[in-house]
């Protein structure tokens, strides 16, 4: 009995730590809010080479960046090697970078590995399976929370070697290309993260999950995909279109209040006019390989020497 007792305290303080951690992180990222903005950048495939691009950034400008990003993918050579990304997520870490994961998860209906078109994009579930998704019991609910069985083991991992995770599921809600999104109202794509979120922080117990909704700049209905407040931590916007124009900025103010609102994927990186007209971003990330393709080394040259942004060599330490 003592033993258990032991065991059990020990838990509640690990528990207790792993939590702290959290509000350290989230408490850094109001404080930058308006006045700094963290460089950040995606890598995904292959999951091999998960700092392929974070890499190429420090290459490219002696620094690397204070947000590493990864993803757990969902072609086989990427799903096999998902340890190697976590621990790459573990290593970046105790380097001083924040950690930012996304998930492409396949169609519950499908097994994994699957496509990415069809597969990730137009392979939608029809109205009778979005429902059986999000209906408790059913054969679709009880395969996609055993995917999240599946991705519950790896953010285990990581708050176990004390690892505060901006995880992003089902980004850019409202396109509807994707199989969990464009679906409006309670009872759409906002219920399917919400049923997510809390399998994971009530049923998988996880403590160290920053949660980031996310969308796209393709049409200003946000609220109709709006988990509800107590679901979200960070707000994130990603720009492939018109998204820097200011008017979009304007939009998303009021719906953000004063949680943090950061850029969450970009093609483009944000010019010298938007970090000084749009103060509220809290991090830019350019999208993996796109940070080469759209963008010149003078550019990434400059935004990274810019005073207000943020490398990590500037970050407080966790």
């Amino acid at each position: 009995m003592k033993k258990l007792l032991t065991w059990c305290l020990l838990m509640l303080m690990t528990s207790m730590s792993q939590a702290q951690d959290k509000q350290k992180v989230l408490d850094y990222l109001y404080s930058i809010s308006g006045k700094q903005i963290i460089a950040g950048q995606h890598n995904k495939e292959p999951n091999a080479e998960p700092a392929k691009w974070t890499d190429y950034i420090q290459a490219t400008t002696g620094k690397y960046p204070a947000l590493w990003s990864g993803d757990f993918l969902f072609q086989q050579e990427n799903i096999d090697n998902r340890w190697k990304m976590v621990k790459e997520a573990e290593q970046q870490w105790n380097n001083g970078a924040l950690i930012n994961l996304m998930w492409h998860g396949c169609p519950p209906d499908m097994g994994e590995p699957c496509g990415w078109d069809p597969g990730l994009l137009n392979a939608q579930l029809d109205d009778e399976q979005w429902q059986a998704l999000i209906t408790e019991g059913t054969d679709l609910n009880k395969r996609w929370k055993t995917r999240m069985d599946d991705i519950a083991v790896y953010l285990q991992y990581l708050e176990d070697k004390g690892v505060v995770v901006m995880f992003r599921p089902f980004h850019e809600m409202n396109q509807e290309l994707f199989w969990w999104a464009g679906r409006k109202g309670p009872k759409g794509t906002a219920e399917l993260y919400r049923q997510t979120h809390d399998y994971f922080e009530i049923e998988k117990g996880l403590t160290n999950l920053i949660w980031v909704w996310d969308m796209q700049d393709m049409s200003r209905d946000f609220q109709e995909y709006n988990p509800g407040e107590a679901y979200w931590d960070v707000f994130a916007f990603d720009i492939y279109d018109s998204g820097y124009e200011k008017t979009w900025y304007d939009y998303i103010l009021p719906i953000v209040g004063d949680k943090p609102m950061a850029i969450g994927e970009c093609m483009k990186i944000p010019s010298e006019k938007v970090l000084e007209e749009q103060p509220r971003w809290i991090f830019f990330m350019p999208w993996a390989e796109l940070v080469k393709e759209r963008n010149s080394e003078p550019e990434i040259r400059a935004l990274y020497e810019h005073p207000r942004v943020l490398t990590r060599d500037e970050m407080p330490g966790w």
